[in-house]
């Protein structure tokens, strides 16, 4: 990765940080605490060992410092046994503490970046989101937001504990011995040195390692959800070695970084005992009166033999004792740094992709503008254009007014399900989209989209119950209303039928539910919005003849005396729309009532002719089931699984 964006990548991450609230530092702080108990437990214990093991107490005669030695009672040591318990049942409360507020650092923070995320998603709207596999978004979501709980929550704290721990212990052993304090200083660069130089190609790794995941998410998401064709098709072999594959490609990458991790363990833990041997060598080799240098002024110590005499020792056993004991806890701290130094990979590469999607320009939508009522809808030379800024459609001009209904027809890519995004307010556009005179871009979306009720031709229902998916709007609504919004969509009695009636369960997919009954939900769901615009997206393209009808009828009957605009491929069903455009590579070519563009030679007349051949077809040909001739259109209709 280059380093100029692994800095930026930093930078962010960094700044992310005020979202853990005070927590980040209270995991500090008790670190901090913990390690003054810690260097105060060593005192205690060498304390302690010295004079247990030498069983006697220096005591200073003269000026030229000599000394005898007297015993000394095990008691005299019970107030320091007893600091040293209280001590360890300290430092395992602050550890305790210090791991559930880092946790809880992590966790406020991880909530905030999924909140900006599912925000984030939310204002780029649906047109952008279709732009990558379902499995790709669960991917950044779930996984790469998850990466980053070690970084906050051990990583960050981490790093300031490595500058402080190892100032601490060196306050406290330059004091007694000048040379074991400088052989701390001199190793201690070495273990950062080789973090740095294992870890290099971390962030890198794990960036790689996370585009192979949302890769194989996203397409083991596809073949999921298309089983079924594949089956049709005999491809479920094929598909398996696909996914083999990429399954192999990601395995190979997530080693990479276990095998970068445990490398960088290796040579830590190697540095660190290395470092803690040359100590342990200066001490053994000082107390065999073999070197002669460290301490301050002249000292002795009283040797441990039978016969007690005045020796040459430099320094004390608990002046040796109590360097080595705090010589592990001098480079815990920067081994701990470098075992949490690949949280800082896989947080960074988390955050390139997370920056990428919170910093995608979003549609100019931000207005205030409240409207009570939608009275005219026209289009001025409007375009309209996709995320990345490729245009989509137009320019065009049209208007709609009161009570009128406009019909949008045309070949697949024509820009017709465009021109709804951008009405829906899901896609930018340049030119003049004006609803009662105000500019849509100047509207409050929120609420300019509650007068709107939106019909597509895959509704998606949502798992729960019945009375959740048409309530979805108003989770207050009562149950005649339900009743009422269920008759209208004719599909009441399909629910009735049912053993929990409006608490019966609808499964993930709208699995369960035929196309038809989940369309006639969807319906149901879309008339509870009391809307005074209908906006539909071919809302009978999969359905059988008879729910088709049923839809129709039931749209025909919410739609009076409202506004509506539709798009449709069923051309011999369009007699009641006020006006037709006719799209073709996103331009107007023909406009005109149904009678004006069936009798007008052009792309209208070429596609209605193309439907109502398709159309007979359908009802004539039969379809042979189990060696019976069974109508199309009488067959048993599809759940909506099987349609997909």
């Amino acid at each position: 990765m280059d380093k100029s964006l692994e800095k930026s990548l930093l930078v962010w991450l960094k700044a992310q940080k005020k979202a853990c609230g005070l927590f980040l530092k209270l995991s500090l702080w008790l670190g901090m605490i913990s390690a003054v108990a810690m260097v105060a437990q060593a005192y205690i214990i060498a304390t302690i060992l010295d004079g247990v093991i030498m069983g006697q107490q220096v005591v200073p005669l003269t000026d030229n410092a000599q000394m005898v030695s007297s015993s000394v009672s095990i008691d005299t040591y019970t107030p320091h046994l007893i600091a040293l318990i209280a001590l360890m049942l300290l430092r395992a409360l602050l550890a305790y503490c210090r791991e559930r507020a880092s946790f809880e650092a992590g966790k406020r923070l991880r909530g905030h970046i999924r909140a900006a995320v599912m925000d984030k998603l939310t204002k780029l709207g649906p047109a952008f989101i279709k732009g990558k596999p379902a499995g790709s978004w669960a991917s950044i979501v779930l996984e790469q937001v998850e990466d980053l709980q070690d970084f906050y929550a051990r990583y960050l704290p981490q790093i300031s504990l490595a500058g402080f721990i190892p100032v601490l212990i060196l306050a406290a052993v330059f004091p007694i011995n000048w040379a074991a304090g400088l052989i701390l200083l001199l190793t201690a660069p070495l273990i950062p040195m080789f973090m740095i130089l294992v870890g290099m190609g971390a962030a890198d790794a794990n960036r790689k390692n996370f585009s192979a995941l949302a890769r194989l998410s996203g397409h083991f998401m596809d073949r999921l959800k298309g089983l079924s064709t594949l089956k049709l098709f005999h491809r479920g072999d094929a598909e398996l070695k696909v996914i083999a594959t990429a399954s192999e490609e990601f395995r190979s990458r997530t080693m990479s970084v276990l095998r970068m991790a445990f490398l960088s363990s290796a040579v830590l833990e190697f540095f660190a005992a290395v470092s803690i041997a040359v100590l342990a060598v200066y001490f053994g080799f000082s107390y065999l009166g073999h070197l002669d240098f460290g301490y301050y002024g002249s000292h002795a110590n009283i040797s441990s033999s039978t016969d007690p005499q005045i020796v040459g020792i430099p320094f004390s056993l608990f002046t040796g004792l109590f360097i080595l004991i705090l010589a592990p806890e001098f480079y815990q701290p920067l081994r701990d740094m470098g075992t949490h130094y690949h949280a800082k990979a896989q947080a960074v590469g988390a955050a390139e992709a997370l920056i990428t999607l919170l910093e995608h320009p979003e549609p100019e939508f931000v207005g205030q503008v409240r409207i009570n009522s939608i009275e005219t809808l026209s289009a001025d030379h409007l375009e309209v254009f996709s995320v990345d800024g490729t245009r989509l459609l137009g320019p065009l001009s049209f208007e709609l007014k009161d009570n009128q209904r406009l019909a949008l027809v045309g070949p697949s890519g024509a820009g017709k399900t465009s021109l709804l995004n951008a009405l829906l307010g899901f896609l930018p556009y340049k030119g003049h989209l004006l609803i009662n005179g105000h500019e849509l871009s100047a509207l409050d979306l929120a609420h300019w989209r509650q007068h709107l009720a939106w019909l597509g031709q895959e509704p998606q229902l949502f798992h729960g119950t019945v009375r959740d998916n048409v309530a979805l709007a108003d989770p207050t609504l009562p149950d005649d209303r339900l009743w009422h919004l269920l008759a209208e969509a004719n599909i009441s009695d399909f629910v009735k039928a049912q053993p929990f009636g409006l608490d019966a369960p609808v499964g993930e997919q709208s699995s369960g539910l035929s196309v038809g009954q989940a369309q006639r939900i969807a319906l149901a769901r879309a008339l509870g919005q009391k809307a005074s615009l209908f906006v539909l997206d071919e809302p009978t393209a999969s359905l059988d003849s008879q729910s088709e009808q049923a839809v129709s009828s039931a749209l025909n009957r919410a739609m009076m005396g409202k506004m509506c605009i539709m798009v449709t491929h069923r051309l011999d069903q369009l007699d009641q729309m006020d006006t037709i455009l006719a799209l073709d590579k996103g331009l107007i070519v023909q406009r005109g009532d149904f009678i004006t563009l069936s009798n007008t030679h052009g792309l209208f007349q070429t596609l209605l002719r193309e439907n109502i051949e398709s159309v007979a077809d359908i009802e004539l040909v039969p379809l042979s089931v189990s060696g019976s001739d069974t109508p199309l259109d009488s067959a048993a209709e599809p759940t909506k699984g099987e349609a997909q």
